[in-house]
């Protein structure tokens, strides 16, 4: 299936809202309680929430897009680093990257990444900065592959449990 990366416009949050609420059940039912996935998507993954995003000129978002109707099946989000680590000049944090299990092997992941590296450059970054919960051994190895080190770690909270992920950084 062909897709498409493009930057988001105003209006896009409904789509990002769908993929990011669509990706996080995906890839943590199981792991994190059922009731806070909801309460989380409810709150930080509200079409409302994106749209405040794509206002703010300090963020950058990306959808992966397919035909018929521009259906989001990805995203990616850019913003200034809010992890525990040291910051410095030019730090730009890969706050969000996903794409539907579906579309994963299908060059979805490699592309936003790129859209994203480049982004970050031409925004100033000299280095970008990501967390990863620390079991999700699939997205480490992809953010591995792609140059990403780790420089640190964090607790992440979603609802009432905390979760140990990792900080990784790439220079630009």
């Amino acid at each position: 299936m062909t897709f498409e990366i493009r930057a988001c416009r105003a209006g896009d949050g409904a789509r990002l809202a769908a993929v990011a609420q669509a990706t996080f059940l995906e890839t943590y039912s199981g792991i994190v309680d059922g009731g806070d996935i909801l309460a989380h998507n409810q709150r930080i993954h509200a079409a409302k929430a994106y749209e405040n995003l794509l206002v703010q000129e300090d963020v950058a978002l990306f959808l992966a897009v397919v035909d018929p109707g521009d259906a989001p099946v990805g995203y990616a989000m850019l913003s200034p680093p809010d992890l525990p680590v040291e910051i410095g000049d030019g730090d730009i944090e890969l706050k969000r990257i996903y794409a539907l299990h579906r579309f994963h092997g299908a060059g979805v992941g490699p592309a936003l990444m790129s859209a994203a590296r480049e982004a970050a450059r031409e925004r100033g970054g000299k280095r970008l900065l990501l967390g990863a919960y620390g079991e999700n051994h699939r997205a480490i190895a992809f953010y591995r592959r792609n140059g990403f080190v780790q420089v640190g770690t964090r607790r992440f909270q979603v609802g009432a449990n905390v979760y140990d992920d990792v900080v990784l950084a790439l220079a630009l």
